[in-house]
């Protein structure tokens, strides 16, 4: 399994993006400084009126499926 942990801070109107039929994968940079490929789908439950911000751990397996994504910082 690997971990790889980023930040976000985003703008919910930059968040309404994730809900687009068309983007189903958001790509990040890990802190790491690999990019990584989340699906919208794990960073929805995050997004408030204020948008998406805060410190995110994404676990995923050997097969890259998420295994665990949480916020652990605001």
């Amino acid at each position: 399994m690997r971990t790889f942990f980023f930040s976000l801070n985003a703008s919910y109107g930059a968040c309404e993006k994730l809900y687009l039929a068309t983007n189903n994968a958001v790509v990040v940079r890990a802190e790491s400084g690999e990019s990584v490929q989340i699906p919208s789908l794990n960073l929805r439950p995050f997004v408030t009126k204020d948008g998406i911000h805060g410190r995110f751990r994404l676990m995923i397996t050997e097969q890259n499926k998420v295994h665990s994504f949480e916020r652990i910082k605001n």
